[in-house]
């Protein structure tokens, strides 16, 4: 009879692409500008986490979860699994509303605590949920939308301006 056996796994991160960005996350208009162009065109919801180090400098960026026209699965398991293996000391979650307006739902709101609560427990902070639109997006943390500037008005690392109410139309 052969002898039970236990498998022997090795968990790693594969780096699959360089997305290109330097600086320090210091507000939410820094993120939101980062992401503009990740989410930029995606016809179903996409949810996405930054990883960022002790001085909030990005350190890695990974898709969570990709889902239909209006809804994603998200888990504290995977948001939090890439985190750990990335060495991350806090993160940004982020998903994009492919309809264009970046007003959070009931479900976001629910999405928001949970990651903060698994944040605490790992010791990882959840700084910021941002959920991308067209012309701009939402910061749970700021409670405030913002409106991207026209684009012929910035570089690669696209500037955004707080917005008093709703995303205008640019």
């Amino acid at each position: 009879m052969p002898m039970p056996s236990v498998s022997v796994f090795k968990c790693q991160l594969v780096k699959e692409q360089e997305y290109p960005f330097s600086g320090t996350v210091s507000a939410p208009e820094v993120a939101g500008n980062f992401l503009r162009s990740y989410f930029e065109g995606l016809d179903r919801e996409t949810v996405a986490v930054l990883l960022l180090n002790t001085k909030n400098n990005v350190i890695g960026l990974s898709t969570i979860s990709v889902g239909t026209l209006n809804a994603s699965l998200v888990h504290a398991r995977e948001v939090f699994k890439v985190a750990i293996l990335g060495s991350a000391s806090s993160i940004i979650l982020a998903h994009n509303h492919p309809s264009g307006d970046p007003t959070p739902s009931h479900e976001d709101t629910i999405i928001t605590e949970k990651m903060e609560r698994a944040g605490e427990v790992l010791g990882i902070a959840c700084r910021d949920h941002l959920v991308m639109g067209d012309s701009g997006f939402y910061s749970f943390t700021t409670k405030k939308k913002y409106t991207y500037e026209r684009r012929d008005q910035y570089d690669d690392r696209r500037s955004v301006r707080p917005a008093t109410g709703e995303i205008s139309e640019l």
